[in-house]
């Protein structure tokens, strides 16, 4: 992984939010273009894991929470963008909003994204990325118990099942504990 400097983008936002290079894509900030994407993702069945489907209105509301949990946490999810076509691929990265147990990496791939590595690769990205430019010392990841894939993801990044956590909204998730950062493989 590498983080990438460029010119102010004309987004006050993203000039807050680091580029990570992870070789086949780029995570990156919010732009207006990525409101289409999110509307489409929380319109379909793929997104019954996260609270969906949700109206527009609620998918442009999902977008902005991501977008300004980087101002209030300094740390967040980034867009996902395929490097060799440009598509917007997914959500991925840190989360921490109020009533988290704690610290979370999640992942959220558009239509068309799984299968291909993305959330591994991106996933790993941004917990290297906690681990070392954020300095946690642990990181969780929330997973619906019907969410086989995003289980199967768990396994394979070294996460082991640490309990449950119930939650108003999205109510019981299994909690996956990451690899503490000297077990951690970038």
């Amino acid at each position: 992984m590498s983080v990438l400097t460029r010119p102010a983008p004309a987004h006050a936002l993203n000039a807050a939010i680091p580029v990570l290079d992870t070789g086949r894509f780029l995570m990156r900030g919010y732009r207006p273009g990525d409101i289409a994407a999110f509307t489409a993702f929380y319109a379909s069945d793929r997104s019954r894991f996260v609270a969906g489907p949700l109206d527009a209105d609620l998918a442009c509301r999902a977008l902005m929470t991501y977008a300004g949990h980087w101002l209030l946490r300094g740390y967040g999810r980034w867009m996902v963008e395929d490097k060799a076509t440009g598509a917007t691929l997914g959500n991925v990265g840190l989360w921490y909003p109020e009533g988290w147990p704690e610290p979370e990496i999640g992942w959220t791939l558009f239509e068309g994204a799984e299968g291909r590595g993305v959330a591994h690769e991106t996933a790993l990205a941004s917990r290297d990325y906690a681990y070392r430019v954020l300095g946690w010392s642990t990181a969780i990841s929330l997973i619906d118990p019907a969410n086989t894939r995003s289980r199967a993801l768990a396994l394979r990044l070294g996460c082991t099942p640490d309990g449950t956590f119930s939650h108003a909204r999205f109510g019981r998730m299994e909690i996956w504990r990451h690899p503490a950062p000297s077990e951690a493989t970038p």
